[in-house]
């Protein structure tokens, strides 16, 4: 039942990011554009969705890792609905450029831009759990877009809205799964450092 709970506020806050993906595509001015894509996020923390680039960070035994399984899965599936229900709508906004142009990077710059994303993706959450300031929770997101970082759960409501199934997409989106957690993982280190007061 737990797991099952798990999906479903994974599935919310996949579908919420496909929101601001919308949003982002919507738009011409890209700084407005990623300003109004944090709505997403600024959702999934306040309802305490399940986010993988948001949670990631902050698992702190192999016993949770199924758990980061669970909300994959439920992000992909949340981003697929927003995507189908974007296409239904008939609204007029379309990821191919943005999806060809990611799949045509190499590898290792995908990953490095992952990992930059993993770590204001971490911040972003770790700021907002300190101060309850959701301006720390809007900016990490607007840097992350404008400086081009890759964000997986966001590439996979692109990717479904492109309709990109290809061998090649799923490799560039586990990549990118991968740098992301790297990267929240290593900001997670100061935890594990002694007290300056020790």
């Amino acid at each position: 039942m737990e797991k099952l709970k798990l999906f479903i506020k994974a599935v919310y806050a996949g579908f919420m990011i496909g929101i601001g993906g919308t949003i982002y595509l919507s738009v011409e001015h890209k700084v407005i554009g990623s300003l109004l894509f944090s709505f997403g996020l600024l959702t999934i923390v306040t309802q305490g969705f399940a986010l993988y680039t948001g949670r990631i960070g902050f698992v702190s035994s192999v016993k949770q890792l199924p758990d980061m399984a669970v909300i994959i899965a439920g992000n992909y599936l949340g981003t697929f609905l927003s995507a189908a229900v974007c296409r239904a709508a008939g609204l007029n906004i379309d990821a191919a450029g943005i999806v060809q142009k990611k799949l045509e990077n190499s590898p290792l710059p995908v990953f490095f831009l992952s990992v930059l994303c993993g770590v204001m993706m971490y911040l972003a959450i770790d700021n907002y759990k300190k101060s309850k300031n959701l301006v720390f929770v809007s900016l990490p997101v607007m840097i992350f877009i404008l400086a081009g970082f890759e964000h997986s759960v966001a590439n996979m409501f692109y990717f479904h809205l492109a309709g990109a199934y290809s061998p090649n997409a799923f490799f560039y989106l586990a990549l990118m799964i991968l740098g992301n957690g790297i990267g929240a993982k290593l900001f997670d280190l100061k935890n594990a450092l002694p007290d300056e007061e020790s």
